[in-house]
């Protein structure tokens, strides 16, 4: 997980530097992002934000969201069931382990994605802008929860 003061630094530079507000409850919107080890998902972070500031819409929360994105500063990850999930920690394209039960996910740490990545590039002809990859399966806690012993 990326220091969350220095993401949330990033953040605050990226808006000022288009000079974009930074309300209060913007700030409070990146301040989850940047500090959160999953991956929240929009009524997650208006749950979050909603607590500190009441009147809070939930159109806020997905503008904000939307600017972050289409600033690079935020990862988006979409899902078939439409509940999208954003990474606010690594804003660029890394795999994810997702839990097919409890929804979870997780950033593994895998050494040769990029020697992968290089090599569709050489055998395709593309050249890559991003990528994605998700493995899906069942955490340890719900494997737990499904063979108990």
């Amino acid at each position: 997980m990326a220091d969350p003061k220095a993401r949330l630094e990033q953040m605050l530079s990226k808006l000022r530097d288009h000079k974009f507000r930074i309300t209060p409850q913007r700030l409070a919107i990146l301040k989850i992002l940047a500090s959160s080890d999953g991956h929240p998902s929009v009524d997650t972070i208006f749950e979050k934000v909603k607590r500190d500031f009441p009147t809070t819409s939930l159109a806020t929360v997905y503008k904000t969201i939307a600017l972050l994105t289409e600033l690079n500063e935020v990862l988006q990850l979409g899902f078939p069931e439409g509940s999208n999930r954003y990474d606010g920690n690594k804003p660029y394209p890394h795999p994810h382990m997702i839990c097919m039960r409890c929804k979870k996910i997780v950033d593994p740490d895998l050494i040769g994605l990029e020697g992968l990545t290089d090599e569709v590039s050489r055998k395709t002809g593309y050249r890559i802008l991003a990528h994605r990859l998700d493995f899906f399966g069942l955490c340890p806690e719900c494997q737990k929860e499904e063979n108990p012993q």
